[in-house]
């Protein structure tokens, strides 16, 4: 079932279908919005900006009830958000079924991407200037005196490290997505799903990068650094893409191992205190529209909601990574677990991966089967 060629059962998804909420981002690229934009439209616009209507279409919370898609745009008063790929919106309760996970190393595929992990992690940490010591049992140091023998970091030092691993987390969903897109073309093949996932993650990192940057502005010095890593990292995954898929994957997924650790510490950090900066601070505007988070959501709310997308990302990536990149079907090309799965569990084994197939295409033709049932009875 997960062979590539499966795809041709597929049901089609056509104009007149509305798909159930589990499947509404397969219907939202049929839906516009006519209303004019607010601003000259080729006009970029700061990274905090208020949305503009319509700029690149709803997101998935925005879309109207089942059926209305076809209607007429013109019945939808406001859109907000600026992007169109699909990203989880997460409940406060799975917000918090995150767990800190540690694939092993089973092969020796695997093991070269630990290696490599370990080898970025520790550039990471002394460029960023991370670092994290564990505070001795009973300790009564003032947080002043905590911050200056290592043991917690200041804003400034958190700042650099979510800035630069953003900045770089976002390579490898692009460098993949690019790849099987001329792979694609080369072979003039279908891809089975794999380049909307991978373009949905690179985007999603770049998002988390866009509202760190509402905090602050790092220097030019730091710029300068994230160049120099990017177009390193750049080039090395390219070619690795091109000789172990699988290896890269299984490489995404241990560094997002890394990052779901990070941003389980920094929650630790605000919630006892040690980063007192944060404690408070409200969310940026970008992350309240993007992740749809309350009003009154703080910073805090937005480091659960980064941690949840990590743990998306580690799990997707060693997942792909048991999979044979030439001929399987992407398994969450139409849906994904919830995080109650995902931040329990590391990943799909191959078996798994083809019955959440199989389960996809019975819910795809149930919905189908009801739509034209509706259609024959008008």
């Amino acid at each position: 079932m997960l062979r590539t060629a499966v795809c041709r059962t597929l049901p089609t998804a056509t104009s007149h279908y509305a798909f159930a909420p589990a499947f509404a981002a397969a219907s939202r690229r049929n839906f516009t919005y006519s209303a004019p934009s607010r601003n000259p439209a080729l006009e970029s616009k700061p990274v905090d900006m208020k949305s503009t209507m319509g700029v690149e279409g709803p997101h998935k919370k925005d879309m109207p009830p089942a059926g209305m898609a076809t209607q007429g745009a013109s019945e939808v008063e406001e859109i907000k958000g600026d992007w169109v790929l699909f990203h989880p919106v997460y409940t406060p309760e799975e917000l918090r079924a995150v767990e800190v996970m540690h694939r092993e190393a089973k092969t020796m595929s695997d093991k070269l991407a630990v290696v490599f992990v370990r080898l970025l992690r520790w550039g990471f940490d002394v460029l960023s200037g991370y670092k994290h010591k564990t505070i001795p049992p009973g300790s009564n140091l003032s947080l002043e005196e905590l911050r200056k023998q290592g043991y917690v970091m200041d804003e400034a030092g958190w700042m650099a490290r979510c800035l630069f691993l953003e900045s770089v987390a976002g390579v490898p969903g692009m460098v993949g997505a690019t790849l099987r897109h001329l792979r694609s073309l080369r072979i003039m093949r279908r891809d089975s799903g794999w380049i909307h996932t991978l373009l949905e993650e690179a985007e999603n990192e770049r998002m988390h990068l866009m509202t760190f940057m509402t905090i602050r502005q790092p220097g030019l010095l730091f710029r300068t650094l994230i160049l120099g890593a990017q177009g390193v990292f750049y080039n090395l995954f390219f070619f690795s893409y091109l000789i172990s898929p699988q290896t890269c994957h299984r490489f995404v997924g241990h560094l997002e191992e890394e990052a779901v650790l990070t941003y389980t510490r920094c929650i630790e950090e605000i919630e006892a205190g040690r980063l007192p900066e944060w404690a408070d601070k409200p969310a940026p505007g970008i992350a309240k529209d993007y992740w749809r988070l309350k009003p009154d959501a703080s910073l805090l709310d937005v480091i659960y909601a980064i941690r949840s997308d990590e743990t998306t990302h580690r799990f997707v990536n060693h997942s792909l990574a048991n999979l044979n990149h030439a001929t399987d079907v992407n398994p969450f090309a139409f849906r994904e677990p919830d995080m109650h799965v995902k931040g329990t569990k590391l990943e799909f084994e191959r078996p798994e991966a083809e019955k959440y197939v199989q389960e996809s295409h019975r819910m795809l033709e149930k919905v189908e089967k009801a739509a034209r049932k509706e259609a024959a009875q008008h």
